[in-house]
């Protein structure tokens, strides 16, 4: 166990799980040309949204089979938009293992008040028994618990021929993990997690039969303006070229924009992963040699690859006072655990991190659980 403070520090300290780290190199001067003072609705406007769909099929992989869409609040408005938008024509499984998706349990029983709903839960750590699902029904379920640090592996769960359909909360998942849009008829996810883009805007990804249930399938309730995707019972074809419903910061438009020609750059999907990866494995080499510390996810399949979660073996305010150290000595922001989940650590692990600094983050992770735990 390390006492002394170590001598090399995160030259970025930022670990934080959201809005998580620009990618490295960035800086306000890049954004420079970015259309601010312009309406949205102008011709190099919706050229500059159009063209952020575009690298977000491209980087991301999503098939021509599937529409994408720039929408207001974040990944949570991108949720609450599917959920008013297409539940209530069947029965639904809820299916919850951390907060964000206990929260869309609580949105659809108790806002919504579908009364044929079916909540499949699991604790903190654990991923509920997929078997139980029953896919004639709808599904909602999150692919990366960004509070608890458990994924779903792949979606082999998932049928290919199904009644219902599967929405997915996947917003510390995508650009990260393994997203299989054959499977997933509704994907949503926010600029700020593994792109590092600024928050407020969220991305929806319609596949056929989502649009299929839109345009078939009106809900018994009012929608809010910001919620409609459809017009004369027909899908607003506009939203996913680049016509927003409201008015989009052109200046995180531009960011985003950025995140993803950087991502380009990179090699794409597969090197972003590969990123992930190698910054998740640097803590769970850690973690095996670390007595006090244990991964939340007790499965390694089923350990994040972007928010990684930890316990101790202490009280709540060792805990805390580490995250106060590390702030304190400048080496790691804004990385306790999410306030419903188990006392620990949170260290994002995303692409726009860099392995350097995760590694040399973990020797203050030694010296500040000494100093706590004294």
């Amino acid at each position: 166990m390390t006492t002394e403070k170590p001598a090399l520090r995160p030259v970025n300290p930022q670990f934080s799980s959201g809005p998580c780290a620009k990618f490295p190199g960035w800086s306000p001067e890049l954004l420079i040309g970015a259309l601010v003072g312009r309406s949205h609705r102008s011709g190099p406007g919706k050229a500059r949204l159009k063209k952020a769909i575009t690298l977000t099929r491209e980087v991301l992989e999503v098939p021509a089979t599937h529409l994408i869409g720039i929408v207001p609040a974040s990944d949570t408005g991108a949720v609450e938009m599917a959920l008013w938008s297409m539940l209530g024509q069947r029965g639904v499984d809820m299916v919850a293992w951390e907060s964000f998706g206990e929260g869309w349990v609580t949105d659809v029983i108790k806002q919504l008040k579908l009364k044929d709903t079916r909540t499949i839960k699991a604790p903190y750590g654990e991923l509920p028994d997929l078997t139980q699902i029953d896919f004639t029904r709808d599904v909602v379920f999150t692919w990366n618990g960004t509070t608890s640090g458990v994924r779903v592996p792949d979606a082999s769960w998932i049928p290919a021929e199904r009644e219902g359909l599967t929405i997915c909360d996947a917003t510390s998942a995508a650009f990260a993990q393994n997203l299989d849009f054959a499977k997933l008829d509704v994907v949503t996810f926010s600029w700020q997690k593994v792109l590092g883009g600024e928050g407020a805007h969220g991305v929806i990804v319609l596949g056929p039969r989502a649009v299929a249930r839109l345009e078939s399938y009106a809900p018994a309730w009012p929608l809010p303006k910001i919620f409609r995707m459809t017009s004369g019972g027909k899908l607003s074809a506009g939203i996913f070229e680049g016509e927003t419903i409201n008015t989009p910061s052109m200046l995180c438009v531009e960011d985003y924009i950025l995140a993803l020609e950087w991502a380009q750059k990179l090699g794409g999907l597969s090197a972003l992963r590969a990123r992930a990866d190698a910054n998740a494995a640097a803590i769970e080499a850690w973690v095996k040699k670390t007595p006090w510390a244990h991964n939340l996810a007790k499965v390694p399949a089923t350990q994040s690859n972007t928010s990684v979660c930890l316990t101790l073996d202490a009280d709540e305010a060792v805990s805390k006072k580490m995250v106060k150290l590390l702030e304190a000595e400048g080496v790691a922001l804004d990385i306790g655990a999410y306030r419903d989940a188990p006392p620990g650590l949170r260290i994002w692990c995303g692409a726009t991190v860099e392995t350097s600094d995760v590694k040399a983050l973990l020797p203050w992770l030694d010296w500040a659980h000494a100093q706590a735990a004294a």
